[in-house]
Order: C-alpha cells, then structure tokens, then sequence
C-alpha cells in the first residue's frame, strides 16, 4: 500500500528477532527445550567465551519460574543442581507446579 510499496514491514523484524532470540538463548546460552514422552527438560550445552565467570538466566516454564545461575568453579566437574538436588549434568528436568526453583550449573 502507497506509500510504503517494497518495504518488508513487521514480517522481517519479527522473523530477525525470532532467530536472534535462537541463537542467543540455544547457541550461546546453552538452554533448549525438549518435550517427550518422559516429559520436559532444558537440555544444557552453553557456548559461552571463556572470559565469562558467570550468568543467570531467568526461564519460565508455563507458571513456573526457574532462576538459572551458571557458574565457573575452577577445577570442580561440570554439575547441574536443582533446588539443591544433584541431578544428571546436561539437562534440567522442567514442570509447572507453580514454585520458583532455583538452579545452579557449574561449567
């Protein structure tokens, strides 16, 4: 529609966006979602410089919210800790109870 004929409009800001939130959250933060049978988890693969001692990442999952904090801690092997649970490195079993639940990933 005059006069804005050839301009590709919200389309390509959204589509540039979508992908920007992509490769920041899955590539360089490390967190993907995966929903199966056996129900939904962050998957944890960060691709973060080796400069960075840390971050946090707020993530929500329906009601739920999830306060994720990522740390170096030297020599220590990587670990996943959920509310104080060890669980299995490389994922974060995810669900929608409602409760805020605090989550530590040592690199």
């Amino acid at each position: 529609m005059a006069p804005h004929t050839g301009h590709g409009g919200w389309n390509w800001y959204t589509g540039s966006a979508g992908w920007m939130y992509r490769l920041v959250v899955e590539s360089l933060l490390g967190l993907t979602l995966q929903v199966d049978d056996d129900g939904a988890r962050l998957l944890v693969r960060p691709c973060v410089p080796a400069g960075w001692t840390g971050y946090r990442v707020d993530y929500r999952f329906g009601e739920t919210p999830y306060t994720i904090d990522f740390v170096r801690a030297g020599d220590a092997p990587a670990s996943v800790t959920v509310d104080g649970e060890l669980r299995p490195a490389g994922s974060i079993p995810l669900g929608d109870d409602g409760r805020t639940h605090q989550v530590r990933v040592v690199l």
